[in-house]
């Protein structure tokens, strides 16, 4: 990549700690990347601990995925990068997405979303608006928003050479045709999320496929999908394929079902209840896509009928992707971001380099703040680390743990079965006692919700758990 002008900034040297016994927590300079809900709770726990913190937003305000955006990439969803001269939509949040998790669970210590209202929307699953003000609120009273420069899109991350574990952030203004501007810091924290960039399954015989491919990423409303008009008469004539049965997968479906002639969902993981889905409208499951046949029809490994269809919505999650990271051994390989201990440090770089925020399945919100406090401690001397060799052996060993479970590459970072335990473990690190049952307990009742089809649990929800509770 051939350079811009660069002006260089160099933040101060922190003042030499030796040891971490009795001494003084030693307050570093620290880049954040990224000010949605993971960037805004590791500056708030990095400037608790004392550390001096920049936030870079390349937006034009902070709230990442959860600042909606009514436009959406014009860009097929197999392409890895925007079509040239194409500005990539960062948000890939739908009109109607509300919460899948209740206010309990999505607000941070000291500021909680349950028991507030923050844009008139009271509802125990709040609609996104009403999350995205939550976290203006936040940033505001934990005093990160002064800390945010907003339209400064970080373009390079790497050591700075000659110096130890001192890292360069290159940054640009809005435009991105601004001089570069170079600065220097003790330590980055990446939380640039990961809901961005289209994962998109490559299926056999699409080059078969005449219709439309679209991602979840570029969906905002079901309107596309609503009747057309034929020889002057408005008929329903959307067919459409939905790949995938994630909580996005299921909220689509739902929505396009109301308006499309028919919705099939593929999925590897309903063998058990395939057929008419009785809770949507016009709505069938199938296996997953087997393949496009050679007349363009889609076959379903459980050897149904064909379909006819004109649009696959691909509801197949995101690629983690850091553009901007120049860090020799720190990789993304098959969806898998490593190495890295326990998800979040890079032993070669520990704890100068860290990410907060790439595991899922697991109650987001409480678990950026997990590994933001541990990042902010272990970066003052608070927590301990072990060494280089002893943090890549352990990184070593759950992979071997994964591939002896059968559990694939690309599915890494989902915390799941063992999601409680990976949360009570880095509690541990930084003296917070191991989950409230409650909170498991919630946790799981909304998965199975979402996994019933039936989305009217937002709205019974509060019926239901006082009829547990009797």
């Amino acid at each position: 990549m051939s350079l811009l002008p660069l002006t260089t900034r160099s933040h101060p040297l922190p003042p030499t700690v030796h040891g971490t016994g009795g001494a003084a927590p030693m307050p570093r300079t620290v880049a954040v990347v990224g000010a949605g809900a993971a960037g805004l709770v590791a500056a708030r726990e990095l400037l608790r601990e004392g550390h001096a913190v920049t936030v870079f937003e390349r937006s034009a305000r902070v709230g990442g995925t959860w600042a909606y955006d009514p436009r959406s990439d014009p860009y097929p969803p197999c392409l890895d990068t925007a079509a040239p001269g194409a500005a990539a939509v960062h948000g890939s949040l739908y009109a109607s997405l509300r919460t899948n998790l209740p206010r309990e669970l999505m607000g941070f210590s000291g500021f909680a979303l349950a028991g507030r209202v923050f844009a008139g929307d009271p509802r125990t699953f709040p609609g996104h608006r009403e999350v995205l003000a939550f976290l203006d609120a936040f940033a505001v009273e934990s005093g990160v928003a002064g800390r945010v420069r907003l339209r400064a899109e970080v373009v390079r991350v790497g050591p700075l050479a000659g110096h130890g574990e001192r890292w360069t952030v290159a940054w640009r203004g809005e435009g991105g045709v601004e001089e570069e501007e170079e600065e220097v810091f003790d330590a980055v924290v990446v939380c640039n999320g990961h809901c961005t960039v289209p994962l998109v399954p490559k299926l056999r015989g699409i080059g078969n496929w005449q219709g439309k491919q679209m991602h979840s990423h570029n969906y905002r409303t079901p309107e596309p999908f609503q009747d057309q008009v034929q020889d002057a008469v408005s008929v329903t004539v959307s067919i459409v394929v939905v790949v995938g049965l994630g909580a996005s997968g299921v909220d689509i479906a739902r929505e396009i079902s109301n308006v499309a002639k028919e919705v099939h969902i593929a999925s590897r993981y309903t063998e058990d209840r395939l057929g008419k889905v009785d809770t949507f409208q016009n709505t069938w499951l199938h296996s997953e896509v087997d393949c496009i046949q050679d007349d363009g029809q889609v076959r379903f490994s459980e050897g149904s009928a064909s379909i006819a269809a004109d649009t696959f919505l691909y509801c197949t999650g995101y690629r983690y992707h850091f553009p901007f990271l120049d860090v020799e051994g720190v990789t993304v390989d098959g969806n898998r971001v490593g190495p890295l201990y326990k998800h979040v440090f890079p032993p070669k770089h520990a704890p100068n380099l860290s990410f907060v925020g790439l595991p899922v399945k697991t109650i987001m919100f409480q678990s950026f703040e997990l590994e933001s406090r541990w990042v902010a401690r272990a970066l003052s001397g608070r927590a301990e680390l072990p060494g280089e060799e002893a943090m890549a052996a352990a990184v070593e060993e759950d992979y071997r743990r994964m591939d002896a479970a059968g559990k694939p590459k690309r599915h890494t970072h989902a915390l799941m079965p063992d999601w409680v335990e990976y949360m009570d473990w880095v509690a541990a690190q930084v003296g917070e006692p191991p989950m409230e049952a409650r909170r498991r307990e919630i946790y799981e009742k909304a998965l199975r919700c979402i996994w019933s089809l039936d989305d009217s649990y937002r709205d019974s929800w509060e019926e239901e758990e006082e009829e547990e509770n009797r």
